[in-house]
């Protein structure tokens, strides 16, 4: 790979290269060609999530503090079943069609991940899919 390589080196690039694809049914299955989450190594990746009810697959109604409830729970769903929970986030991106909303998605967000405060990156964006009004992915550590 063109850096040298100290002994035992290959072994934890494989450990590393090694990836499990998280797919559970309490989270909206995906619309399109991505993961709900991808574990490599001691890592996960989840791929964003927004309001839609798992077993329904429709937009929960409501306002931005009932779509973010909805979508910690359908994050919450996902890091469970990879054996996470919300302590072990690292990062997340909070993605809000309106940035007025910031401070109702704040209140939401701040009952899941309480004291575990992970670093985070908010951006105002001009639609998201469905027409949903926020949307959080994350990276956890597993």
């Amino acid at each position: 790979l063109g850096w040298p390589r100290r002994l035992g080196a290959e072994a934890t690039l494989d450990a590393m290269k090694a990836e499990h694809i998280i797919l559970t049914q309490h989270a909206p299955a995906p619309v399109g060609p991505y993961s709900q989450a991808v574990q490599i190594g001691n890592e996960l990746y989840c791929s964003g999530q927004i309001p839609l009810d798992p077993q329904t697959g429709e937009l929960v109604e409501g306002d931005v503090g009932a779509q973010t409830e909805r979508v910690l729970e359908n994050l919450g769903a996902v890091l469970c079943a990879a054996g996470c929970h919300f302590a072990e986030v690292i990062k997340t991106t909070v993605f809000l069609v309106d940035i007025n909303d910031f401070a109702a998605v704040n209140a939401v967000y701040d009952r899941y991940f309480g004291a575990t405060k992970p670093a985070r990156s908010t951006v105002a964006v001009a639609a998201l899919p469905r027409g949903a009004r926020v949307e959080i992915d994350c990276i956890a550590r597993t």
